[in-house]
């Protein structure tokens, strides 16, 4: 019969089609070490036998994301404490011991000792409420990716056609010039159109503003006369890259309805919206970024969080020296700089204060920078008190007590 010790730590290299474990004791030697499939009797196979050496086990992993989904789902359900460990902060504590070599089993074994030795590292939580939000905004994410993939290629065989009707659009942010290159890409074939045909055409499209398309493609037409080498294949490119960004627009459009919808689910989506300069696709990045708000005890370990704090660098008699860090949620510093650029766009308390700075001397970036790191003390207080934002503070209560 195995005899129980007192505590067990176990690290987890997990990957997409297994898990290596690795447990260790107290004085860091291996228990248990074994590698268990993705599968969900499988890792409750291995987990029964864990649990059954030690009367207390502490779990540790360095990835979180959909690989080890189905591993923290069910630590979770079994009542297991697990935390996360960065990558970087594994590969550094890899160096601290003997050898090179370079295996699933080491690496699990040096997660296990790195949460033996600290104990500071964040639980992992498995955010039920806001499991539809991460899988919405990172697809949303992918979209994006690909819609800027899909326009620089489109600029580029564009470019190969008629750098003047290249150079005549926005195309981002311009639809119909997109539905534009659906139909015309050459500019003998613009020429042959005509205005009037033109704008007749754009018009049964709904294009806005027809007319002013038109125009605008003809003069870049008429700036060009020669046929270039294989204009007509690019042609054909162009017309389905222009169709591809238009679908992906309406893909976007959907998308954002169905985000905007599970946002406001959330029991402090009012709050968070009230922010000037947070609409419900930042709202619900901030929520999935974040993730439980209660992990945050003042405003700035929030802002910590979000890069937004900096940190000291000092050596000997070199005091003082402050720089920007390099450990963050990148996602997060991302809403907040975002949404801090956006709420100077309007006269209020934020572009009073980013003038401010600007006065002071400080360039657009640095000034945007000190403005969110001032939202987030003003977001923390916020969901804290659970009320909505307003231009002026809410006017203090005081308790007078008799003498």
């Amino acid at each position: 019969m195995t005899t129980q010790v007192p505590c067990l730590w176990v690290g987890i290299d997990a990957s997409k089609a297994h898990h290596w474990w690795v447990a260790i004791d107290d004085t860091g030697t291996t228990v248990w070490s074994r590698k268990v499939s993705n599968d969900e009797a499988v890792i409750l196979a291995g987990l029964s036998e864990v649990l059954a050496l030690a009367g207390e086990v502490r779990w540790a992993v360095d990835l979180t994301g959909t690989a080890p989904a189905l591993l923290l789902a069910l630590l979770t359900d079994h009542g297991q404490r697990v935390v996360y460990i960065p990558g970087r902060t594994v590969n550094r504590m890899v160096g601290a011991y003997r050898g090179e070599a370079k295996t699933d089993a080491r690496d699990a074994y040096v997660i296990a000792e790195t949460a033996r030795l600290r104990r500071d590292f964040a639980p992992i939580k498995v955010p039920t409420n806001l499991a539809d939000l991460a899988l919405l905004t990172t697809h949303r994410s992918d979209l994006i990716a690909d819609r800027v993939r899909l326009l620089n290629r489109l600029h580029d065989v564009l470019t190969g056609i008629s750098p003047a009707l290249e150079a005549a659009f926005d195309y981002a942010d311009h639809k119909g010039a997109l539905v534009l290159l659906t139909g015309y890409q050459t500019p003998a074939a613009l020429r042959r159109c005509g205005q009037a045909r033109l704008t007749r055409w754009l018009a049964a499209r709904g294009v806005r503003h027809p007319e002013t398309v038109a125009a605008t493609a003809l003069t870049a037409a008429h700036a060009q006369h020669i046929h270039l080498p294989g204009q007509d294949t690019a042609a054909g490119i162009t017309a389905d890259l222009a169709a591809q960004v238009l679908a992906l627009d309406e893909r976007l459009k959907q998308l954002d309805r169905q985000i905007s919808d599970a946002f406001r689910t959330h029991p402090q989506a009012a709050v968070i919206e009230s922010m000037p300069g947070i609409g419900p696709i930042l709202g619900a990045e901030f929520l999935v970024a974040a993730g439980d708000l209660a992990a945050y005890p003042d405003a700035g370990h929030l802002a910590s969080a979000a890069g937004l704090v900096p940190v000291a660098k000092d050596s000997g008699r070199r005091t003082g020296n402050l720089r920007r860090p390099q450990r963050y949620s990148r996602r997060l510093r991302r809403v907040f700089y975002l949404s801090a650029q956006t709420s100077i766009i309007r006269d209020g308390p934020n572009r009073t204060y980013y003038l401010k700075k600007r006065a002071q001397g400080h360039k657009h970036i640095p000034a945007v920078i000190a403005l969110a790191r001032r939202r987030v003390d003003v977001l923390w207080a916020l969901l804290r008190d659970n009320r909505p934002f307003t231009a002026s503070p809410p006017a203090r209560t005081r308790t007078t007590t008799a003498a």
